[in-house]
């Protein structure tokens, strides 16, 4: 059982631990049980765990159904964060063959946490960028746990041009709470480097697929997900910030109930955004998460981005770029009733 625990899942956790000792003790039996004839002779009480673990799993399976099918806001960012994740480099190394990955932004240096890279993905050859949290300490700290800084997103432009200039389809997995917001990024001009590549990528004549993998916070996540097709994974969160940077605006204080109200105010999940119009698809996650069974999560989302590619695929540049152009301009649009006074 993993040491990292949800807060909504601590019944679950007591029915884990439970099948956890109950499946280990059926484990020892059959490991000691005596063998005739090549045949195990299990004991009476191996017939009893038997049926015990079988129980214990069906309780498993409905609480996960009850417990994932009411989940807040609040929960599923804390869902979207698990540590066990997939992250881009787990996706990459699931369904992108070939890939060769690509360094570097011209200009200042290399950013880990951008990840750039040629690959194909089913029949399409594809310029693969996305944000990477990091798995270890070290990882993590190498790649400012997923928060990019303008030299990973300048990276990420130039890998994007070069993919536009071969008649490469993009495709872009978003995971990061936002950009570095450290005094250096600032420095070296984060801000012109998120709007360069807002401006730039509605205007490249080649196919592009952005997915919401994990996190998806603010300018950070956006500066790479300019796209003609945008899906989320299930659990995943999209905003213009943060659910502790909306309370620590609002309420001078982040905390578990101010944290809970904003991440019902700023409606930022999945069913939200797509209810909203922001993305087109939502795409599913194994019961429990896409932590839980990060298989059955990558094929789910290979198969999109493979459906995506090939409708793209029979429009023109131009057609791409005006239908991108449309795409973005209708976000936010209202309808005022006539009539009304003030």
């Amino acid at each position: 059982m993993s040491f990292y625990q949800l807060e909504f899942e601590k019944p679950l956790n007591a029915i884990e631990s439970q099948l956890e000792t109950v499946e280990g003790k059926l484990k020892s039996l059959v490991a000691s049980a005596p063998a005739a004839g090549g045949v195990t002779l299990l004991p009476p009480e191996a017939t009893d765990l038997a049926a015990e673990v079988d129980k214990l799993k069906a309780d498993r399976l409905a609480m996960l159904r009850e417990l994932y099918g009411k989940l807040t806001a609040w929960d599923t960012v804390r869902v979207a964060r698990h540590p066990k994740r997939p992250q881009t480099r787990d996706y990459i190394e699931v369904f992108c063959k070939d890939f060769c990955e690509l360094h570097g932004d011209r200009r200042f240096g290399d950013d880990p946490a951008m990840v750039c890279g040629f690959a194909r993905i089913g029949p399409h050859r594809v310029m693969v960028i996305g944000h990477h949290k990091g798995r270890t300490t070290s990882e993590k700290i190498a790649c400012h746990f997923g928060c990019a800084h303008p030299e990973g997103y300048r990276k990420a432009m130039a890998k994007m041009e070069l993919a536009a200039k071969y008649k490469l389809p993009i495709v872009t997995f978003v995971d990061t709470p936002g950009a570095y917001p450290g005094i250096g990024a600032e420095q070296r001009g984060q801000a012109e480097a998120i709007a360069v590549n807002l401006r730039d990528m509605s205007t490249l004549k080649t196919p592009i697929v952005s997915i919401v993998i994990g996190e998806g916070g603010s300018g950070g996540a956006l500066g790479i997900a300019v796209a003609d097709r945008v899906a989320m994974m299930q659990h995943s969160w999209y905003s213009v910030i943060s659910p502790e940077g909306c309370a620590a605006i609002l309420w001078k204080q982040a905390n578990e109930q101010t944290n809970t109200a904003a991440a019902k105010a700023l409606r930022l999940t999945a069913q939200d955004n797509i209810d909203l119009g922001i993305i087109d698809r939502i795409i599913t996650e194994p019961l429990g998460g896409a932590h839980r069974a990060p298989g059955e999560a990558a094929a789910n989302l290979e198969r999109w981005i493979i459906e995506s590619l090939a409708e793209l695929k029979s429009f023109s540049g131009e057609q791409l770029v005006e239908q991108r152009y449309q795409r973005f301009r209708k976000l936010g649009q209202v309808a005022e009733s006539a009539g009304l006074t003030l």
